[in-house]
């Protein structure tokens, strides 16, 4: 029994991966600098007109995966500063699921408010200040 939760807890991360390697494979090939690919819009961006707190991280990806780091940080500063974060969390969550155990993160009671505040104020910068 513990051997099938175990192979069990490996399956999301393990699925997660591999959906990743499939779009990075498919966007180091599919320049999101130019148009006509089948790369999906941002919706915050097509109601209000304004750039997300995620918006340019499809071209950071890009430009990342093909050594271009300051096009990357054109792209969006505060998503390649936290993507360091974001990659040893997941790389957690898959470490743990090959060792036949669940995890998950267990973020402070004020986390989830800085991090919105975060995101907020990130896309009044980028909108309304500009590129610094």
């Amino acid at each position: 029994m513990a051997d099938v939760v175990g192979r069990r807890a490996a399956v999301a991360p393990l699925a997660v991966l591999t959906a990743g390697a499939a779009g990075a494979a498919y966007l180091y090939t599919t320049d999101p600098h130019e148009p006509g690919h089948l790369l999906p819009q941002c919706p915050f961006r097509l109601v209000t007109g304004w750039l997300c707190p995620a918006c340019g991280g499809t071209r950071m990806v890009y430009d990342l995966m093909h050594g271009q780091f300051a096009a990357a940080w054109a792209d969006n500063r505060l998503l390649l500063l936290a993507s360091p974060y974001a990659l040893a969390l997941l790389g957690r969550w898959g470490w743990e699921g090959l060792r036949g155990r669940r995890w998950q993160p267990r973020p402070g009671r004020t986390t989830p408010a800085v991090i919105l505040a975060v995101a907020v104020a990130w896309t009044v910068v980028r909108n309304v200040v500009g590129p610094g």
